[in-house]
Protein backbone atom coordinates (compact mmCIF):
# COMPACT_ATOMS: atom_id res chain seq x y z
CA UNK A 1 0.00 0.00 0.00
CA UNK A 2 1.09 3.11 -1.04
CA UNK A 3 -0.59 5.89 1.50
CA UNK A 4 -1.51 9.06 -0.39
CA UNK A 5 -0.48 11.46 2.77
CA UNK A 6 -2.36 14.90 0.73
CA UNK A 7 -5.83 12.59 0.79
CA UNK A 8 -5.44 10.87 4.36
CA UNK A 9 -4.59 14.41 5.61
CA UNK A 10 -7.59 16.04 4.27
CA UNK A 11 -10.00 13.13 4.78
CA UNK A 12 -9.07 13.27 8.30
CA UNK A 13 -9.41 16.63 7.93
CA UNK A 14 -12.87 16.37 7.12
CA UNK A 15 -13.83 14.05 9.33
CA UNK A 16 -12.50 15.71 13.01
CA UNK A 17 -14.58 18.73 11.06
CA UNK A 18 -17.95 17.16 10.04
CA UNK A 19 -18.16 14.14 12.22
CA UNK A 20 -15.81 14.47 15.62
CA UNK A 21 -16.51 18.08 16.19
CA UNK A 22 -20.21 18.40 16.45
CA UNK A 23 -20.22 15.91 18.79
CA UNK A 24 -17.96 16.93 21.68
CA UNK A 25 -19.47 18.18 24.62
CA UNK A 26 -16.34 21.17 26.05
CA UNK A 27 -16.04 24.15 24.16
CA UNK A 28 -12.30 23.39 24.55
CA UNK A 29 -12.76 20.17 22.84
CA UNK A 30 -14.29 21.43 20.26
CA UNK A 31 -11.73 24.44 19.54
CA UNK A 32 -8.80 21.59 20.24
CA UNK A 33 -10.48 19.49 17.48
CA UNK A 34 -11.07 22.28 15.26
CA UNK A 35 -7.17 23.84 15.89
CA UNK A 36 -6.09 20.15 15.03
CA UNK A 37 -8.09 19.92 11.78
CA UNK A 38 -6.63 23.04 10.03
CA UNK A 39 -2.90 21.54 11.31
CA UNK A 40 -3.83 18.86 9.25
CA UNK A 41 -5.38 20.66 6.06
CA UNK A 42 -3.05 23.30 5.88
CA UNK A 43 -0.12 20.20 6.57
CA UNK A 44 -1.78 18.68 3.43
CA UNK A 45 -0.69 21.25 1.62
CA UNK A 46 2.58 21.94 2.58
CA UNK A 47 3.18 18.15 1.86
CA UNK A 48 1.98 18.67 -1.96
CA UNK A 49 4.16 22.33 -2.71
CA UNK A 50 6.67 21.54 -0.06
CA UNK A 51 9.62 20.45 -2.89
CA UNK A 52 8.53 22.84 -5.53
CA UNK A 53 8.61 25.84 -3.01
CA UNK A 54 12.03 25.44 -2.07
CA UNK A 55 13.52 24.44 -5.37
CA UNK A 56 11.69 27.48 -6.93
CA UNK A 57 13.38 29.62 -3.95
CA UNK A 58 16.48 27.89 -3.80
CA UNK A 59 16.74 28.61 -8.15
CA UNK A 60 15.67 31.88 -7.69
CA UNK A 61 18.56 32.63 -4.78
CA UNK A 62 20.85 31.10 -6.83
CA UNK A 63 19.82 33.53 -10.18
CA UNK A 64 20.58 36.78 -7.95
CA UNK A 65 23.69 35.68 -6.72
CA UNK A 66 24.81 34.91 -10.54
CA UNK A 67 23.81 38.45 -11.60
CA UNK A 68 25.90 40.29 -8.32
CA UNK A 69 28.85 38.53 -8.66
CA UNK A 70 30.01 41.05 -11.26
CA UNK A 71 28.89 43.73 -9.06
CA UNK A 72 30.88 42.17 -6.10
CA UNK A 73 34.76 43.30 -5.52
CA UNK A 74 37.40 40.31 -4.96
CA UNK A 75 36.97 39.30 -1.74
CA UNK A 76 35.42 36.82 0.46
CA UNK A 77 31.99 37.66 -0.40
CA UNK A 78 31.56 37.45 -3.90
CA UNK A 79 34.07 34.19 -3.18
CA UNK A 80 30.89 33.06 -1.17
CA UNK A 81 28.39 34.30 -3.66
CA UNK A 82 30.36 32.54 -6.69
CA UNK A 83 30.17 29.47 -5.11
CA UNK A 84 25.82 29.91 -4.12
CA UNK A 85 25.21 30.68 -7.69
CA UNK A 86 26.97 27.63 -9.06
CA UNK A 87 25.91 25.11 -6.27
CA UNK A 88 22.60 22.52 -6.10
CA UNK A 89 20.39 21.04 -4.45
CA UNK A 90 21.48 17.86 -2.86
CA UNK A 91 18.41 16.22 -3.29
CA UNK A 92 14.66 16.68 -2.96
CA UNK A 93 14.49 15.57 0.31
CA UNK A 94 12.79 18.46 2.32
CA UNK A 95 15.41 18.46 5.27
CA UNK A 96 18.15 19.04 2.84
CA UNK A 97 15.95 21.36 0.57
CA UNK A 98 15.71 23.24 3.75
CA UNK A 99 19.35 22.86 4.95
CA UNK A 100 20.70 24.55 1.34
CA UNK A 101 17.41 27.14 1.37
CA UNK A 102 18.70 28.54 5.04
CA UNK A 103 22.30 28.35 3.95
CA UNK A 104 20.51 30.58 0.64
CA UNK A 105 18.90 32.94 2.52
CA UNK A 106 21.35 33.46 5.14
CA UNK A 107 24.01 34.57 2.01
CA UNK A 108 21.35 36.37 0.83
CA UNK A 109 20.36 38.62 4.05
CA UNK A 110 24.37 39.24 3.52
CA UNK A 111 24.12 40.53 0.20
CA UNK A 112 21.12 42.35 0.40
CA UNK A 113 23.18 44.39 3.53
CA UNK A 114 26.08 44.61 0.91
CA UNK A 115 23.98 46.27 -2.01
CA UNK A 116 22.85 48.65 0.49
CA UNK A 117 25.81 49.72 0.86
CA UNK A 118 27.03 50.36 -2.82
CA UNK A 119 26.58 53.24 -5.10
CA UNK A 120 24.63 52.91 -7.91
CA UNK A 121 21.49 51.93 -10.34
CA UNK A 122 22.85 48.32 -10.65
CA UNK A 123 22.88 48.17 -6.27
CA UNK A 124 19.30 49.69 -6.42
CA UNK A 125 18.05 47.31 -9.07
CA UNK A 126 19.50 43.97 -7.20
CA UNK A 127 18.51 45.42 -3.78
CA UNK A 128 15.11 45.86 -5.80
CA UNK A 129 15.35 42.18 -7.34
CA UNK A 130 16.16 40.82 -3.67
CA UNK A 131 13.03 42.56 -1.99
CA UNK A 132 10.78 41.51 -5.33
CA UNK A 133 12.00 37.37 -4.87
CA UNK A 134 11.19 37.66 -1.12
CA UNK A 135 8.13 39.30 -1.45
CA UNK A 136 7.14 36.39 -3.69
CA UNK A 137 8.80 33.82 -2.04
CA UNK A 138 6.39 34.90 0.86
CA UNK A 139 3.58 34.59 -0.85
CA UNK A 140 4.40 30.77 -1.74
CA UNK A 141 4.66 30.07 1.47
CA UNK A 142 1.74 31.29 2.84
CA UNK A 143 -1.02 28.60 4.25
CA UNK A 144 -4.18 28.98 2.88
CA UNK A 145 -7.19 28.53 5.28
CA UNK A 146 -10.13 26.10 4.39
CA UNK A 147 -12.58 28.52 4.30
CA UNK A 148 -11.05 31.55 2.72
CA UNK A 149 -8.49 29.86 0.40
Amino acid sequence: MKPDVQTVMMRSFERILTDIAPHLCSEYAVGSSSVIGLMMFQTATEFERAADIRVQENAAMRGLFDEAVGMLPTGELRTRVEEAASSSDPSLKISELDQANDALSALLIELQAHAETMEGTAARKLETKIWDELARAATARRLPHPITG
